[in-house]
């Protein structure tokens, strides 16, 4: 059962329309109809969020399940995920949460923050599908985190509005946002959205927190040397050199039918990355070095990865313990 919950950021129209104006789709929703990312409904002209408080099974993942390789590396997090989201990717690895209508319960704020405190959690995760959609939960229980001490992570697809992004920002600590492609086409054929605003975002979460950026190689779609270079460059010159970045392996889930991706073509990737980025990262299928964390100075290993099992072997805080330069990581 919903708790309805009035939505922020909307503005009523003539004939009982109203306009959403969280994220970039703008949607017009007539009445007893929803948006885009069927959690945001407009009844009787008052624009309400459906999915306030209603969680898919929360759990203690990983940091680097996110993936959040820079971000207190080893530690376990509590993981909070609802239904919907504002993309229609036809290629989603979490097509059951985002676009069906898998089983929630009620969980409030208080409520998430406690069971957090309750698991020995240093934060709250809001993942799985999009935080954005959540907002008034996310926003609710974030503030309430930061007041107990724990911190907030987002693992985003960027497809919000700067105005709510704004709000949100003082209460996240971590971010990984996806950037699916740096092509215009791609993100309209296959998620339905624009790329600009997602790009933007992105700029703006690596000016207030820790942003890691995921890039899902597709073969067919987006894993051309030049679809890498460009999106290398991309993030080179506006996120900085220094922002992690995780390139992973596609397996069919979804609509979209392309093969799974080849470990050559992960392998190519990660070389283009590499040579302006000073740290990336394979996911989803098994290279050489693909998940450990080398020093950007001197190259000293700092964390070692075998799947979930985290050995943090060359840091001192944030500092490589062998030749003392900083590192961008949280630990």
């Amino acid at each position: 059962m919903s708790i309805l919950r009035e939505a922020m950021y909307y503005e009523k129209l003539e004939g009982g329309k109203v306009e959403c104006r969280l994220c970039p789709h703008f949607c017009k929703i007539k009445d007893g109809k929803t948006g885009t990312c069927r959690q945001r409904k407009n009844e009787g002209g008052t624009l309400y969020s459906l999915n306030y408080a209603r969680v898919t099974s929360p759990s203690m993942d990983p940091i680097e399940k996110k993936p959040l390789y820079h971000f207190y590396p080893g530690s376990w997090i509590l993981s909070l995920g609802t239904t919907g989201c504002n993309f229609r990717c036809d290629f989603c690895q979490n097509f059951e949460s985002s676009q069906g209508n898998a089983y929630t319960s009620e969980l409030q704020p208080a409520d998430a923050v406690e069971t957090a405190k309750e698991n020995g959690s240093p934060g709250i995760s809001y993942t799985y599908n999009e935080p954005t959609i959540w907002f008034e939960f996310v926003l609710e229980t974030s503030k309430l985190a930061h007041e107990a001490g724990l911190t907030n992570v987002l693992v985003t697809n960027g497809y919000i509005n700067p105005e709510p992004q704004a709000e949100l920002l003082p209460y996240v600590d971590g971010v990984n946002q996806d950037i699916k492609s740096i092509r215009e086409d791609f993100y309209k054929e296959r998620s339905g959205g624009k790329v600009g605003p997602v790009l933007q975002a992105a700029k703006r979460y690596k000016e207030s927190t820790l942003l890691e950026v995921t890039n899902l190689i597709i073969p067919g779609y987006n894993d051309s040397e030049e679809d890498v270079t460009d999106l290398r460059d991309w993030i080179a010159g506006n996120l900085g050199t220094d922002t992690p970045v995780h390139i992973s392996a596609y397996f069919p889930r979804y609509r979209l039918k392309a093969k799974p991706t080849g470990k050559k073509t992960m392998e190519r990737a990660y070389d283009i990355m590499k040579q302006r980025m000073k740290y990336v990262y394979v996911g989803n299928i098994i290279t050489a070095d693909g998940a450990n964390t080398f020093c950007a100075s001197c190259g000293a290993e700092l964390v070692l990865r075998h799947g979930y099992g985290i050995k943090v072997t060359g840091l001192d805080g944030n500092k490589c313990s062998a030749c003392g330069a900083l590192n961008n990581i949280l630990n």
